[in-house]
């Protein structure tokens, strides 16, 4: 405990006065998720202070807490759980020889990429990465936590709120691998316009040490525009086409289908040494993970991969976090596109091109297969949000959305947008506007038909993931 309280800028209180509480291994800001020994992190919510669950966690084994003031438990005291955690995390990085962090960002594919880059270093050494989207100034020094001696790859996912949270976030897990994946348009509420989201995502390549790499998508010309503000070494990716001359060259070529929804490609790569390549196929829905695969690909040849073990990796790699293009099959031939963990403009239109194309792939055993969306808010998109979602609602009716379900304050620019457009697809119903999203399944039982396929997106604070569930387990033959 004293050593803790070094580390953390606190003091013990509440031990038994030599401080030598046994904590460890494990450090949880959910007492639910407490194992005997563990560390408590005591933080302040929005709903809820940490404190309250303290007994619980104690319940559950806990042997210590990190927090503002005294607790049941011996407590660490801290004037700022959250900065308190944030040096945890450094501590235990800096303590571990050997380590390669790999920092990670973008406005959409953060979380889909940092999972296949972790399953593709994981065969070559011990690699942690976050659970889901850990990737705020909670989250980053929570994952670090769960780094061993043994540990050779931390890969940490980092997303921003303002200017000056990636450059925050780069101070507890300082990344010798940076990779900006794109710039796009979530958080515009916050951030205001895309030129200000690139200032602040490219905050991560300006920490890179001039040893390090800086992983950048040659096709995002703001993300390419980072080139100079960094002083590391520079590799770019690239789709369909050789990227500009850089340190390291990654793309994707003979880009093409592999079955339903999924795809593969040539893998090529390019440094001093020369030119390889090798043929990948993954598993994940979506030709947008032709991106997040060459992103990670590249990230990995950066820490000393070789191709082959990224494309053996890469096609061996399977969905990892809940609500990302998670596809169920339910016993009536319906299929249900679960992708509700968050969206924005670009993530949506990555969803609905991707169920159009399941779609176009079931009618060819299920001639009227229709494509059906179940749609909620983009969050965080401020001045344009009304734009946007109008905008969603021509690319839903562009995709051949047949029957359309948006929820939400914008919903009605949803529907405008789809009406407007109009689909073309036999079939079409239109769009209808849903008080709940406890309506969205029950309006939908016994009009789906075999080879259908329903796709489910929305931003987090939607919930959305629960009608999704609720539609793949309905089941019911028409």
């Amino acid at each position: 405990m004293d050593e803790l309280a070094g580390q953390v800028g606190g003091r013990v209180v509440g031990s038994d006065g030599t401080g030598a509480t046994e904590v460890g291994p494990d450090v949880v800001t959910d007492s639910r998720l407490a194992t005997p020994g563990a560390l408590f992190v005591a933080r302040p919510g929005e709903h809820a202070d940490g404190h309250d669950f303290v007994p619980a966690a104690a319940a559950a084994g806990a042997a210590a807490v990190l927090g503002t003031r005294p607790t049941g438990l011996p407590t660490v005291v801290v004037e700022d759980v959250v900065a308190a955690l944030g040096r945890l995390g450094r501590v235990v990085v800096d303590q571990t020889p050997g380590l390669q962090v790999v920092g990670v960002t973008g406005s959409s594919g953060k979380t889909s990429t940092k999972d296949l880059l972790a399953q593709v270093l994981e065969p070559v050494g011990p690699c942690v990465s976050p659970a889901g989207s850990f990737n705020t100034e909670v989250g980053v020094p929570l994952t670090a936590t769960r780094v061993e001696p043994g540990t050779r790859f931390l890969v940490s996912e980092m997303g921003a709120r303002g200017i000056g949270h990636i450059r925050y976030l780069c101070g507890l897990t300082p990344p010798r691998v940076g990779m900006v994946l794109n710039v796009g348009t979530a958080h515009l509420g916050e951030f205001g316009d895309r030129d200000t989201v690139a200032r602040a995502k490219g905050e991560l390549v300006e920490e890179v040490p001039a040893d390090g790499w800086a992983v950048l998508n040659a096709d995002d010309p703001r993300v390419l525009g980072m080139r100079p503000r960094t002083r590391a070494r520079v590799a770019l990716f690239a789709v369909d086409h050789r990227p500009p001359t850089a340190e390291r060259q990654v793309w994707a070529e003979q880009v093409r289908t592999a079955g339903p929804g999924r795809y593969a490609f040539r893998l090529h790569a390019a440094d001093d040494a020369g030119e390889q390549q090798a043929d990948v196929e993954l598993t994940g829905l979506g030709r947008h993970q032709v991106a997040n695969a060459v992103a990670a690909a590249a990230a990995a040849l950066c820490v000393g991969l070789d191709l082959d073990q990224v494309a053996t990796g890469l096609s061996a790699a399977g969905p990892r976090s809940h609500w990302r293009m998670e596809l169920s099959t339910r016993p009536d031939g319906v299929l249900v596109l679960n992708d509700a963990y968050n969206a924005n403009p670009d993530s949506m239109q990555a969803a609905l091109t991707a169920a159009a194309e399941l779609v176009a792939d079931q009618r060819r055993t299920h001639p009227g297969a229709r494509l059906v969306a179940v749609l909620g808010e983009m969050l965080e998109l401020g001045e344009q949000s009304g734009q946007e979602h109008r905008a969603l609602g021509e690319a839903a009716a562009a995709a051949g959305v047949t029957e359309l379900l948006v929820l939400g304050e914008h919903a009605p620019d949803v529907v405008a947008g789809f009406d407007g457009r109009g689909s073309s697809t036999p079939g079409a119903v239109g769009a209808t506007v849903l008080a709940t999203k406890e309506d969205a399944a029950p309006s939908l039982s016994g009009r789906l038909a075999p080879g259908d396929v329903v796709v489910v997106k929305a931003s987090r604070a939607c919930e959305l993931q629960t009608v999704a569930e609720q539609l793949a387990l309905s089941g019911e033959s028409t």
